[in-house]
């Protein structure tokens, strides 16, 4: 979930009129995969805290549960990641991710300019 919303914060950036951006799939897939990764450190983080201030049990295991945590994160976010980067640099593919993305624009329209193509 987390390197969707990586990879649609930069796509929905970089298809706006009115933002002055024009990122290369490569970077879009990067940032995505570094994102995801950095918001599920920072849940672990979050888990850390709330088990040492208040005694909960959000990490269950310790070590353990934030390492699977880690690299179930990892192996997701390289999954949206590649397959972001495939859905940008192939244009006029119909995959699932492209109609996903497609529904998701049409239902936000709001935040899109759309261009009239030749």
């Amino acid at each position: 979930m987390l390197g969707i919303l990586g990879f649609l914060l930069v796509y929905v950036l970089n298809e706006r009129d009115d933002v002055d951006m024009h990122m290369q799939p490569r970077f879009v897939a990067l940032f995505a995969f570094i994102f995801a990764i950095g918001m599920g450190a920072i849940w672990e983080i979050f888990e850390f805290i709330m088990d040492q201030s208040f005694g909960l049990n959000m990490q269950k295991s310790g070590l353990v549960d934030t390492m699977w945590d880690l690299i179930i994160d990892t192996v997701g976010a390289m999954f949206i990641a590649l397959v972001g980067w495939s859905y940008l640099s192939k244009a006029g593919s119909s995959s699932f991710l492209e109609r996903w993305i497609s529904t998701f624009v049409a239902s936000n329209a709001h935040l899109f300019r759309f261009r009239k193509h030749d």
